[in-house]
């Protein structure tokens, strides 16, 4: 107790609707030790971030905190969320940093990025303007921005990924807190990315003296970042202690199940484990332990030596579907006083590939290395500026607009965020048959509201969840549904872009199995972007690497990842999280 920071003491976490009351955190105890850095993870809605948001002081009606914690010797009394709010209101701020999961929504759009850096620190400390910006700048060179007087005013959609995170990173230390917290920073990250925040986190916390409670759903990440970790299911700790001794040795079912979800570095797998592969839970609500033995029951899934080369064997005997030659996608960036373009951005460069039928052709590569661009080119979605794209020996690029509609009923795309995909005042029923009317399939609504709740059971959803709305849906089960509306025209070729990069490991694995189940039952053909090589990995049949809008690297997956020839595809696979040993 002499070492910690901060104790959590039986902390609950209500939520009170018009359903009832649900318990998001069920009287956990948790404690942070001086100078250390601890992992808390699960899955989405097992109490993470709720946790963090306590932590902060954030949570507000209708939820309702009955826990104790205390900082630094300073204990808060019961309902402290209240009563702290009322009173020393400054004392979150100084002692404890938060950086957000998602900057771009965290950051204020309306605002440079410099101005809101220089506003915390106003808030906390007695310095000036000019004296705000210089540490603002300060700041911005300490985790490592380029040019931070550029970057203090420039305004956060004009910024990538990374460096918007970095900007939220030195707003967080910029009351040099004792208590950093940081939930899921990296989920949405490119893997190098990743690496780059995640050492410069180590560096901060070492330099600074922080504790750090850092979350995600993600055991690999945690492996190479924390001293300790708590893993939470439901609103409960289930198991917790040292990053080695849990990861080699976990004892709860659900810690064994997470580290398993993870597509293997090492094994190819018929499919990917799954939680319940683990665990079940009876009627009464007690779990109970299935599979034992983590590594035997991973062997178990192992594919059947030759069996990936058999495959590859039988795919080379099939026609192409997809001829792509000498595609160019440019922007015009800067024109003359006379209006002609003097500079391109270059997003799609010259690239040439092709894609078999019923074969999974995976794309990987950094934000901004031109993926999605080029999966957009492809439907015709953005206009190429040179080149053909040949679907079954027929160039797109010359298709009027109802060809090219006719088309699309064959070509389908799963994006990223799935919940932006759906209209919210459609329920998951109508949007799913929308395709179908647009289409004219099936004759009536009727027999189209049949084929939705086939489709429904094929995805693994309920007749009942017709009726309703995105918002009452998981992430998991949100990208579910517009695996179900992609499949409601029967399509030919699919491009997934990345659709499982924002899921939880466990979703994650679901989802892919999905995929590979209906490749399997109705001879899809996909191109899967990711930036996840090892889920690349573990879908594809070739892989192609991309960088800065050319194809750096195409293969085979497995000569792809495990003998890259490129030096930048090298660095990807370097930056990969690995497992505690």
């Amino acid at each position: 107790m002499s070492s910690a920071l901060a104790v959590i003491k039986d902390l609950r976490v209500e939520f009170t609707g018009e359903s009832g009351t649900v318990t998001a955190v069920n009287n956990i105890s948790i404690n942070i030790n001086k100078g250390e850095i601890l992992g808390i993870v699960g899955e989405s809605g097992s109490g993470k971030s709720v946790t963090a948001l306590t932590l902060m002081r954030l949570i507000q009606s209708p939820g309702r905190v009955p826990g104790e914690y205390c900082l630094d010797g300073r204990t808060g009394p019961r309902g402290f969320a209240g009563a702290f709010r009322k009173r020393n209101a400054s004392f979150p701020g100084n002692e404890i940093g938060m950086i957000f999961r998602e900057p771009m929504t965290s950051l204020n759009p309306l605002f440079t990025c410099g101005s809101q850096v220089a506003e915390a620190i106003r808030l906390h400390k007695k310095v000036t303007d000019k004296e705000a910006k210089a540490q603002t700048i300060a700041l911005f060179d300490k985790v490592k921005l380029p040019n931070p007087e550029q970057i203090w005013g420039r305004y956060p959609h004009e910024l990538s990924g990374g460096q918007k995170q970095r900007v939220m990173i030195a707003m967080a230390i910029s009351c040099k807190p004792k208590l950093l917290i940081a939930d899921e920073p990296t989920t949405a990250l490119d893997v190098t990315v990743q690496k780059t925040i995640l050492e410069l986190l180590k560096e901060l916390q070492a330099e600074m003296d922080m504790s750090v409670v850092f979350i995600t759903h993600d055991l690999a990440v945690i492996a190479e970042l924390a001293d300790r970790v708590t893993v939470m299911y439901k609103g409960n700790v289930v198991e917790e202690g040292a990053v080695k001794d849990v990861f080699n040795h976990p004892q709860h079912p659900y810690t064994k199940g997470l580290l398993a979800c993870r597509p293997p570095l090492a094994l190819r797998l018929r499919r990917l484990p799954m939680i319940r592969d683990f665990m079940e839970i009876t009627p009464n609500g007690a779990i109970t332990e299935k599979a034992t033995d983590v590594d035997a029951f991973v062997r178990s899934l192992e594919m059947a030596p030759g069996e990936r080369g058999l495959r590859e064997q039988e795919l080379l005997q099939h026609p192409p579907l997809l001829e792509v030659k000498g595609l160019k996608t440019w922007f015009p960036v800067k024109k003359n006083i006379f209006g002609k373009v003097e500079t391109w951005a270059k997003a799609v460069d010259d690239v040439s590939f092709d894609v078999r039928e019923g074969e999974t052709t995976g794309l990987v590569g950094e934000s901004g290395c031109g993926k999605t661009t080029l999966s957009r080119t492809l439907l015709r979605l953005v206009e190429p500026t040179d080149g053909s794209i040949l679907y079954k020996g027929r160039d797109l690029c010359g298709f009027s607009a109802s060809e090219l509609r006719d088309a699309r009923r064959n070509i389908q795309i799963i994006f990223q965020d799935p919940y932006s995909s759906l209209n919210p005042r459609l329920t998951v029923g109508q949007a799913i048959m929308e395709p179908m009317q647009v289409h004219g399939l099936h004759g009536s609504d009727r027999a189209r509201k049949e084929q939705v709740r086939l489709l429904l059971d094929k995805v693994q959803l309920r007749p009942e969840h017709f009726d309703r709305y995105p918002h009452e849906f998981s992430g998991g089960q949100r990208q579910r549904v517009v695996i179900a509306r992609t499949l409601a025209l029967h399509p030919e070729f699919i491009i997934c872009d990345e659709s499982v990069s924002a899921l939880d490991v466990s979703i994650q694995a679901q989802v892919l199995n999905l995929l590979m189940e209906l490749r399997e039952e109705f001879n899809f053909t996909y191109i899967f972007i990711s930036h996840n090589l090892s889920v690349v990995n573990f879908m594809s049949d070739r892989m192609m690497v991309m960088n800065r809008g050319k194809i750096e690297e195409i293969g085979p997956a497995e000569q792809v990842y495990h003998s890259p020839r490129s030096a930048y595809t090298q660095k990807l696979i370097a930056s990969i999280p690995g497992m505690a040993s």
